[in-house]
C-alpha cells in the first residue's frame, strides 16, 4: 500500500476529529460522558473479574495451586499498580480521550489471547499484559469527569461512573463463570475482549475532552505534578487510605469465590452470586449512596467527603470482624453485602476527595499514584491470604481484613483539620504558590 496513501487517511482522521471537537458540546454531554465512560469502565472491572471466576478450573487444566493463582493476581495488581501511576503522568500530558481508546484496545487484546496459555508461565505474561492495559484507564477517565462536572457535582458524576465497576466485576463474574461452565474457562476470555471493540467504535465516534471549564497551566515553567502531590499532606494521606481500603476488599474479592467453592461446595456460577454479585451489587448501589451524601456533606464542611469515607470504612470493618462465626450460605452472603455497602460508600467519593485537594492539571497523577499504592496493597494481601488460611482459613483471613480497614479510619480521623486547611488553599488558588 503506498506510504502516502497511508498519511493521507491518518490525517483525515485527525481533521474528523479535530472537528468534532470544535462543535460546541451540548448542554447535557457531561452526563453524556458519563454514559460512554460508564461503558469502559464496566468491561475494564468485567475483563479484570474473569480470572477469579474460573479459578478452579484454571487449578485443573494447568496443574497449578492456589499459591500459584495469588502470584498471578498478586503480578497482575503490582503490574497495574506501577503502570498506573505511570499513565496516570501521561494522562496529564496528552489528550486524555486517546489514552482512553488506547488503553481499551490494547487491555481487549490481551484478554482475547488468554486462551492460548498452555501453562502457568503464559497465563502470568497474559495477566501483566491485561494489567498494563487496564492501568490506562481509571485515572485518566476519572480527571476527565472531573474536569466536566462543576464540583457540588464531582462525587454524583463519579460514583455513577464508579457503579460500572461494580456492575462490571459482579455481572462480568457471574456471566464468566455460566460461560466457563458451559463452554470452557477460554469462553468468556473471547467474548468480552470482542465487546471491548464495538465499545472502542462508540468511543471514537462520541468521546470528546475539551471541557469549557478544563484549565491548563501553559507557563514555560509549569509546575510538576508529581511534585505538587509530593507537597500535599492531604493527598499523601489519601494515598495511603487507599492502600489500607483496596488492600483489605481486594483479598476478600479474590478470595470469597473460591470459599464458597471450596468450603459453601457451591458450583462455579453459585460462587459467583454469594461472592463477587453479593459484593457488587452491594457496591453499586452503595457508591451512588457515598456519591450523594459526600456531595451534601462537602456542602456544609470543606472536609465533608473525608468524613464520608470514614463512615463507609468503619461500616466495612464491622461487618467482616464476624465472617469466621458464620457456615450458613446465606449469612456469608449477607455479610459480604453489608460489608460491601460499607465500602462503596468510601469508593464512592475517593476520587472526588482527590480532585477536591489537587489542582486540574496534576489530577490524573495524583489518582494515578493513589491507584498504584492501593494496586500494591492488593497485590501483598491477595498473595498473603492463602499463605495465612492454610493455618487459620479463609474465613478468619478475611476477618483479618478489618483491621486494615480501622487503621484507615484513625488515620482519616486524626487527620481532619489538616485536610480542612489544605482544601481552603486549593480553593483560594495558593496551592500553586
Amino acid at each position: 500500500m503506498d506510504g502516502s496513501y497511508v498519511v493521507g487517511l491518518v490525517q483525515q482522521r485527525r481533521r474528523c476529529v479535530t472537528e468534532i471537537q470544535r462543535k460546541p458540546a451540548p448542554d447535557n454531554y457531561p452526563w453524556i460522558l458519563v454514559g460512554l465512560l460508564w461503558m469502559v469502565s464496566f468491561l475494564n472491572a468485567a475483563d479484570r473479574s474473569i480470572l477469579n471466576s474460573v479459578k478452579p478450573l484454571l487449578r485443573d487444566a494447568f496443574d497449578i495451586t492456589d499459591i500459584q493463582l495469588g502470584i498471578i493476581d498478586t503480578t497482575f495488581f503490582w503490574t497495574y499498580a506501577v503502570c498506573a501511576f505511570v499513565f496516570g503522568r501521561v494522562g496529564d500530558s496528552v489528550r486524555r480521550r486517546n489514552m482512553i481508546i488506547f488503553g481499551l484496545i490494547f487491555w481487549s487484546m490481551a484478554t482475547g489471547i488468554m486462551p492460548f496459555a498452555t501453562g502457568f508461565a503464559m497465563l502470568l505474561g497474559m495477566r501483566t499484559l491485561v494489567a498494563i492495559g487496564e492501568s490506562t484507564y481509571y485515572p485518566t477517565a476519572t480527571a476527565l469527569i472531573s474536569s466536566w462536572h462543576k464540583p457540588s457535582m464531582r462525587s454524583r458524576a463519579l460514583s455513577i461512573h464508579q457503579t460500572a465497576v461494580f456492575a462490571g466485576g459482579g455481572i462480568g463474574g457471574w456471566v464468566a463463570g455460566k460461560l466457563a461452565d458451559s463452554y470452557g474457562w477460554p469462553a468468556p476470555f473471547i467474548i468480552f475482549a470482542a465487546l471491548g471493540f464495538v465499545v472502542m467504535a462508540i468511543l471514537f465516534k462520541l468521546l470528546r475532552d475539551d471541557a469549557p471549564g478544563e484549565v491548563r497551566v501553559r507557563e514555560e515553567k509549569r509546575a510538576e505534578p508529581i511534585g505538587l502531590i509530593l507537597k500535599n499532606p492531604a493527598a499523601l494521606l489519601l494515598c495511603g487510605v487507599f492502600f489500607l481500603a483496596t488492600a483489605a476488599s481486594s483479598a476478600v474479592l479474590n478470595w470469597c469465590n473460591t470459599y464458597a467453592h471450596d468450603v459453601l461446595g457451591l458450583n462455579l456460577a453459585d460462587s459467583a452470586l454469594v461472592g463477587p454479585v453479593m459484593i457488587t451489587t452491594a457496591g453499586f448501589f452503595s457508591v451512588l449512596v457515598g456519591g450523594y451524601m459526600a456531595d451534601k456533606f462537602a456542602a456544609k464542611s470543606s472536609a465533608g467527603r473525608f468524613t464520608v469515607l470514614a463512615i463507609g470504612l468503619t461500616l466495612a470493618a464491622l461487618f467482616l470482624l464476624p465472617f469466621p462465626l458464620v457456615t450458613s450460605v446465606p449469612l456469608v452472603g449477607l455479610l459480604l453485602f453489608a460489608t460491601s455497602f460499607g465500602k462503596g460508600l468510601f469508593d464512592g467519593c475517593i476520587y472526588a476527595a482527590m480532585h477536591d485537594v489537587m489542582p486540574a492539571e496534576a489530577r490524573a497523577t495524583a489518582a494515578g499514584l493513589m491507584t498504584m499504592l492501593g494496586f500494591i496493597g492488593a497485590g501483598i494481601t491477595t498473595v498473603l491470604l492463602p499463605i495465612v488460611a492454610v493455618h487459620t482459613g479463609l474465613a478468619a483471613g478475611f476477618a483479618m481484613m478489618a483491621g486494615l480497614y480501622l487503621l484507615a479510619v484513625f488515620a482519616l480521623l486524626l487527620a481532619r483539620p489538616m485536610v480542612a486547611h489544605v482544601i481552603a488553599k486549593q480553593e483560594s488558588g495558593l496551592t500553586h504558590a
